[in-house]
């Protein structure tokens, strides 16, 4: 009696420990940093950096995602601090709230709970003008950005720049994390003929960097000249992906509901360059690719012979409620990602439009070109050689190998930049 009952003391012990340890391990991220350690752009200039702020009329560029980690709204945070005067609110594509959908236009308003007038940054005018920083001494950015070439956010954020430059005001960037890491960087960079508002600046697709380093780069390499000061965040590294931090997932934009959607959508949004549906309007947009005319379990099976890194394809159908092929149901493949650290986006959505275009050469096809004979693909890719090398049974190898010089002398600018 007396073992069993040691025994069970020793099991009670034992299960105790493993609780606390269960318990503790769950206050720390994957990464182990303790959420303490953690602190955003926003947390850092209101705890430790307000002089930035204090006795200057504030004007601020933000969307839902300008959250602190206690999913607090920065527009609250900065209306109901008492050093601080908000005077004017600015929303990039979507909105201040958010309520937009994508290439929605966007009108002026006075926003609802703080009273103060809220600028459209995707209306009439994408770059603040003159009147619109009347009462304002400074610009505060505080956007989550998913990491990718074609998201409109960065742009708002350089035409916001380059408007406090020329009208004399400080510009301030409260940094966020890249939710595909730090590290690693992909794709073709633009080629400035093929420039737009999904692909501005010659930077790579997938550009490794935060938006405080990009507005740095920016500012310095394409001549902005704004009074620039970018708030770091604390206990970000560049190997962490969003996942690995303790913040909740906000979602940037209608169409980006997961940290999943961000993973694929460096790839997987150039199907918006064709005539396939990238899967707006079904609840896995860019997860989910597909077209009345592809058979699901053909594309499947040839997009898995690929033998991709860190991903696989599902034979999958659906019904879009918006976008292209509306209420039609469409047949294509779920991307699934089983090794977010080996994926790559890139070389993946474009295996996909290839195989998409070689499968169903009758069918598929490029938004049409404009009068300038460029079409949103080529927008989206950044040049024009890359929609002729799919028609022309290149390889996408052979792509990769074609721009890897201009990637490689991109590699050598960003290091300048590098905040983490």
């Amino acid at each position: 009696m007396k073992k069993t009952a040691v025994l069970l003391v020793m099991v009670v012990m034992l299960l105790t420990t493993l609780s606390a340890a269960i318990a503790d391990r769950g206050e720390h991220n994957s990464s182990g940093k303790n959420p303490q350690e953690f602190k955003l752009g926003v947390e850092v200039l209101l705890g430790e950096q307000k002089h930035l702020i204090e006795g200057k009329r504030v004007g601020l560029i933000t969307n839902p995602t300008g959250v602190d980690q206690q999913l607090n709204s920065i527009v609250d945070l900065l209306y109901n601090d008492p050093d601080v005067e908000l005077t004017a609110l600015y929303g990039p594509e979507h909105g201040v709230r958010g309520n937009a959908q994508a290439g929605e236009y966007v009108e002026f308003y006075i926003d609802e709970t703080t009273g103060l007038p809220v600028y459209s940054l995707y209306g009439k005018t994408r770059k603040p003008t003159p009147d619109m920083l009347e009462n304002v001494d400074v610009l505060l950015f505080d956007i989550q950005d998913v990491g990718t070439r074609f998201y409109t956010y960065i742009y708002t954020m350089a035409y916001a720049m380059e408007a406090a430059a020329e009208n004399g005001k400080e510009f301030i960037v409260l940094d966020r994390p890249n939710p595909l890491g730090g590290q690693k960087v992909e794709g073709p960079v633009l080629d400035p003929a093929y420039a737009s508002f999904v692909g501005n600046y010659p930077i790579p697709l997938r550009h490794g960097m935060t938006v405080g380093e990009l507005a740095q780069l920016f500012n310095e390499e394409f001549d902005i000249g704004a009074d620039l000061t970018v708030v770091k965040m604390e206990g970000w590294n560049r190997n962490m992906y969003y996942d690995d931090t303790p913040l909740e997932f906000v979602l940037p934009s209608p169409n980006m509901p997961t940290l999943d959607t961000a993973l694929v959508y460096p790839g997987a949004a150039l199907i918006e360059g064709t005539n396939v549906s990238e899967g707006r309007g079904t609840t896995k947009p860019f997860e989910l690719i597909g077209a009345p005319f592809v058979n699901s379990t053909e594309l499947a099976a040839a997009l898995n012979e690929l033998e991709l890194p860190g991903v696989i394809f599902r034979a999958a159908s659906f019904t879009p409620t918006i976008s292209k092929h509306s209420g039609v149901l469409s047949h294509g493949v779920q991307i699934h990602v089983i090794n977010k650290h080996a994926y790559k986006p890139i070389e993946t959505g474009l295996h996909i439009v290839k195989t998409l275009h070689d499968l169903y050469p009758d069918d598929f096809q490029f938004r049409a070109e404009n009068s300038a004979g460029i079409s949103f693909f080529d927008n989206l890719i950044g040049n024009g050689w890359i929609r002729d090398a799919i028609e022309n049974g290149v390889s996408v190898k052979e792509m990769e190998n074609q721009w890897k010089a201009e990637l490689n002398e991109f590699m050598q600018v960003r290091k300048k930049y590098l905040l983490y």
